[in-house]
């Protein structure tokens, strides 16, 4: 393979493409099995992303923060708490008067199951060196895991649904409406005992252009 073919197969995208696995409708209600399956795969996928950077101990994403947290002023795994949080998020889409789809729910389940069951299985790092190798790994698989579970178009997840429905009613640039939820979320989470490190700022500042590249391979790869 040529590095001109290379350089077309990651160049990143600048929207959701449609595959052969994305679904017509994002309330589809009886969906193919194979969108079923991608689904799936990229949710638990994107779980263990989070539990690989909860494992690099340099911080985490600003929503983990926040389960990190929850975690620290209860008995609840992160898990939980991300189950939590994801379940209270999506009741403020009532006055938004959003509608979660298929993917909406399993998004807020399986990525907590992932992360339950991952978790204890990721290397816990000690060194500053060693945390960041596996913290870019970590941002790599949630994006990995972001680009499969959108093109399956079952639904945004809760924390998607949120910003958009909030971008719609106020009609402030979806950018700084995103900005400013996950700056409160962080703030919160760093109160309430949730790690904040360097792993959180290469989240913050990896995860958009991986999660474009990764859609672009994907939309390549399934043509």
């Amino acid at each position: 393979m040529s590095l001109k073919s290379i350089l077309a197969l990651v160049r990143p995208a600048h929207k959701v493409p449609d595959t052969v696995w994305s679904s017509e409708t994002p309330l589809n209600l009886k969906p193919r099995f194979i969108t079923l399956f991608f689904l799936v795969l990229g949710l638990w996928i994107f779980g263990t992303g989070e539990a690989i950077l909860i494992g690099a101990q340099i911080g985490v994403s600003p929503w983990t923060v926040l389960a990190q947290g929850i975690t620290e002023q209860t008995d609840f795994t992160v898990g939980l708490s991300t189950f939590i949080v994801g379940v209270s998020v999506l009741l403020f889409w009532i006055p938004l008067k959003e509608r979660p789809g298929i993917g909406t729910i399993l998004n807020i389940i399986l990525i907590s199951m992932a992360i339950d069951v991952m978790e204890p299985l990721i290397p816990k790092q000690t060194e500053i060196t060693l945390g960041v190798f596996q913290a870019t790994i970590g941002i790599i698989f949630v994006g990995i895991g972001s680009a499969l579970y959108l093109t399956a178009n079952l639904g945004p997840g809760p924390r998607d649904g949120w910003m958009t429905g909030i971008q719609r009613k106020t009609d402030y640039p979806i950018g700084r409406v995103r900005v400013g939820i996950e700056i409160i979320v962080l703030s919160i989470g760093i109160l309430l005992g949730g790690t904040f490190g360097i792993g959180t700022i290469m989240f913050a500042l990896g995860i958009g252009p991986i999660v474009a590249i990764c859609l672009g391979i994907t939309d390549n790869w399934s043509k």
